[in-house]
């Protein structure tokens, strides 16, 4: 990135512990990082993810939405109002775990990204990893996305496998995918930040290189001897 380029301002929703905000806000101290976590936004005050983002020095904020109900839209309006108010760019979304509307997506199309931990499209929604053993699948792992209106249903930005073991139960596939995620989600960041990324309908190109030519085959082929 060049020196004199200012990096963008990026604002991470997080509902819990936050791991991956800490991974973001990890990557984001470089000094050659083309972003900057200039907030966290929690819509719950007991979030554990808040006293971290604190006591990494920035600012934290909580915007209930209990008290909205089902009104969605007047939560985002505070949401929103609050995203100006810290000049906010991009969006990363850590384990926010409220709905938002299709006007609040649209609004940030192509600025705000999600994790999720399966490759997609394969196991959108919830318990992905107990879908992944259910369906006996061999690889599994986590996809940095756009977010769109639908679910787990944006343009794939980056994504990291893992081979998914005959023992494993959903806590130890889990366990592996979540290192995945914190690997993934500061890099595919660095590369929407960074402008090396560009939509193509409901595809995501890179222009930057880097595109492993090894497969990743499991289980691993037999040697012959």
């Amino acid at each position: 990135m060049d020196r004199a380029s200012p990096k963008r301002r990026v604002a991470i929703l997080i509902s819990g512990r936050g791991s991956n905000m800490t991974a973001l806000i990890k990557a984001a101290m470089a000094e050659d990082y083309p972003a900057e976590i200039s907030v966290v936004m929690s819509n719950r005050a007991d979030a554990g993810g808040l006293e971290m983002a604190r006591a990494s020095g920035i600012p934290a904020v909580t915007i209930e939405s209990k008290p909205f109900g089902k009104d969605r839209a007047a939560f985002e309006a505070v949401l929103q109002a609050s995203l100006d108010e810290h000049r906010i760019e991009l969006i990363c979304l850590g384990g926010f775990m409220r709905l938002l509307t299709a006007e609040f997506v649209q609004r940030w199309y192509g600025r705000m990204l999600n994790i999720h931990p399966s490759l997609l499209p394969s196991f959108p929604g919830l318990d992905p990893h107990g879908q992944a053993l259910s369906a006996g699948v061999k690889i599994s792992g986590a996809t940095v996305h756009f977010v769109t209106p639908q679910t787990d249903a944006g343009p794939v930005l980056m994504q990291g496998a893992v081979a998914v073991r005959d023992d494993d139960t959903t806590d130890t596939l889990a366990e592996r995918i979540l290192a995945v995620e914190h690997r993934i989600y500061p890099e595919a960041l660095r590369l929407l930040a960074g402008g090396k990324v560009r939509l193509d309908g409901n595809v995501c190109r890179l222009e930057v290189g880097g595109v492993s030519s090894e497969p990743f085959i499991s289980p691993a082929p037999i040697e012959r001897r």
